[in-house]
């Protein structure tokens, strides 16, 4: 077992904290890096050690199972603010993009706090507003990375109209056309406990990543939106349990 990601279907936590689930979900357990703020990190092109091989297992569990009904269009969500949805979501659209050589597009729905540009060192300028507003391909409002084949959407300048439409048949439509021109698409939605988007985006995509903050989820708020997710029909993932710490010193955990 690793010291700083623990599988929790593996030691049981996953079924007590999931038994709404409509079936079983991998989580997964993201260390806090030290001295790091997991809403505004370093950008996810600078991660490297086992925080990044511990993430490309959970890419693997996602993506890349062979013989698998592999998702290519999801969703991460949080249960309340503060999660690190946004890290988690930039990191994991850099691995995948890292060991795919298909197209990968991060999207920065979340309109309430839009941050996912600053993981990768874009400006906020000419985003997912802008394209709601406009009529040019959604190809260009997407800005490329350092990867050939990683794109960012970002959230786009503040506007009102912009946000009526984030739950609009004309949202639905540009999401059509992301699924078109990228085969990966990852979208960063505002947390549950701000509004239902991540339930409306995630009856829009393959499926929903669940991202848990440890010492601070409550059980049955996770349980309740679970269940929510199911009677949606909305497909659950997995669940990710971030920030956790360990209280054991690591020179025993080296040992496990």
């Amino acid at each position: 077992m690793s010291r700083n990601f623990e599988l929790l279907y593996q030691v049981g936590k996953g079924e007590e904290m999931l038994q709404s689930a409509p079936e079983s979900a991998p989580a997964v357990d993201v260390p806090l890096l030290p001295g790091s703020d997991l809403i505004n990190s370093v950008p996810a092109v600078e991660i490297s050690g086992v925080v990044r091989e511990e993430l490309a297992k959970l890419i693997h569990r996602l993506f890349l199972i062979p013989g698998a009904k592999i998702p290519h269009h999801v969703v991460f969500t949080g249960t309340e603010t503060g999660n690190g949805c946004t890290w988690m979501c930039a990191h994991v659209g850099e691995i995948l993009a890292s060991q795919v050589t298909s197209s990968v597009c991060m999207v920065d729905c979340n309109w309430k706090s839009p941050t996912l540009h600053e993981q990768f060192g874009f400006e906020n300028h000419y985003g997912l507003t802008d394209a709601l507003l406009g009529h040019d391909p959604i190809i260009q409002y997407a800005k490329r990375t350092s990867r050939q084949n990683l794109w960012v959407v970002s959230g786009g300048m503040p506007d009102e109209n912009a946000q009526a439409l984030l739950t609009s048949d004309r949202m639905r439509a540009r999401v059509a056309e992301l699924r078109t021109q990228f085969d990966y698409v990852l979208m960063d939605v505002a947390p549950l406990n701000i509004c239902s988007h991540g339930m409306i985006f995630g009856g829009l995509a393959d499926g929903v990543v669940l991202v848990l903050k440890a010492n601070s989820s409550r059980r049955d708020t996770t349980r309740e939106i679970i269940q929510q997710f199911a009677n949606s029909n909305v497909r659950m993932l997995g669940a990710v349990l971030n920030q956790r710490t360990f209280p054991i010193p690591e020179q025993i955990y080296n040992r496990l």
